[in-house]
């Protein structure tokens, strides 16, 4: 019986994974990522893939490994996390009064022989407030974009910005919670607790 692991550092997917109610532990995938396409749902599906792939010399046979990684998108244009928070007003100034696509990609890969394989990628659109300069500028001192694709968490206090959603909430936060579920509930029976 093998492992579910999560090949991700971030907090955010964590907490999303915690809800399908599984076991699972934590092993960062320690990639570099590099975007090698401008088609953010082709980009998003081949940096999971990595991560994924990057933690599978570590996990043990019959494990179950969930990469996954997220962009967003404006006008077909990727914009990852920023640099600095130059670019993060750069990025929100573009992004404010206009909407926007959040694009996930996940790899679930089961170790074993032979190797099983699943990579997709979810598609939100983010609608959000027209907002001045000042309030980008608060925003920036919050910290909160700095480690965010886009440069703002739609689960913080970029929220008051948001006008709305179409697609899942949780993709756009980091992790597309129920349709991975689907994929992982023919591996929940072998599972550890």
């Amino acid at each position: 019986m093998g492992k579910l692991i999560l090949a991700s550092a971030s907090p955010r997917r964590k907490e999303l994974l915690s809800l399908t109610g599984l076991p699972f532990i934590v092993i960062p995938g320690n990639g570099e990522e590099v975007i090698r396409t401008s088609d953010p749902a082709e980009a998003v599906e081949a940096l999971s893939m990595e991560k994924a792939e990057a933690v599978c010399g570590r996990a043990d046979e019959e494990d179950v490994i969930i990469g996954a990684d997220t962009v967003v998108a404006l006008d077909s244009r990727i914009l990852g996390k920023p640099a600095n928070e130059e670019e993060a007003f750069s990025m929100l100034k573009r992004l404010q009064g206009r909407e926007h696509a959040v694009y996930t990609g996940v790899t679930v890969l089961k170790k074993g022989k032979p190797l099983e394989r699943v990579t997709f990628s979810e598609k939100t659109m983010v609608h959000v407030l027209p907002m001045t300069d000042e309030e980008i500028l608060d925003y920036i001192a919050t910290g909160e974009p700095m480690d965010k694709a886009g440069a703002y968490g739609i689960q913080g206090r970029f929220a008051v910005y948001v006008r709305g959603i179409e697609g899942d909430y949780q993709n756009v936060v980091g992790l597309p919670v129920s349709r991975l579920y689907g994929f992982l509930r023919k591996y929940k029976e072998n599972l550890n607790d």
